[in-house]
């Protein structure tokens, strides 16, 4: 069965799949995003964790706690070390977190929100969205 989105790490060893339009697309400027990435900013969209697959590979997990004192699992690939998505987040329970860039058409998800913006590096600049200085809500 052909699934709406996929997904894969960089050597293509880890593949995963959903069908779930993303409603909360965030680009977040937060320390625990910057660092997680190496970039000043992550985007990545929440998905249903019923509706997301891995259909190839096994990512490897590393647990971690944020800064808000919540834990979750980063899952990468343990053979090119790209990371994918979080999971198990003790914040946002029954979703998982997938990172934009590893789509393979990640021109189909744009984000909705700017979060942490008090982070963002003055060089970068604001995108055309709402701005929140922590998370919205």
């Amino acid at each position: 069965m052909t699934r709406k989105y996929t997904g894969q790490c960089a050597c293509g060893a880890v593949r995963f799949a959903f069908d779930t339009d993303p409603n909360f697309v965030a680009n977040c400027h937060c320390l625990d995003c910057k660092r997680a990435t190496g970039s000043e900013a992550a985007t990545f969209f929440a998905v249903p964790q019923e509706d997301f697959t891995v259909i190839n590979g096994r990512p490897k997990a590393f647990h971690y706690i944020a800064d808000s004192g919540k834990g979750l699992d980063r899952n990468f690939c343990p053979d090119c070390g790209a990371r994918l998505f979080s999971s198990n987040l003790e914040s946002f329970p029954g979703l998982v977190f997938v990172t934009l860039g590893s789509l393979d058409r990640p021109e189909l998800i744009k984000p909705g929100v700017e979060m942490f913006i008090k982070r963002r590096l003055a060089w970068a600049r604001p995108l055309d969205l709402p701005q929140f200085d922590g998370m919205p809500g």
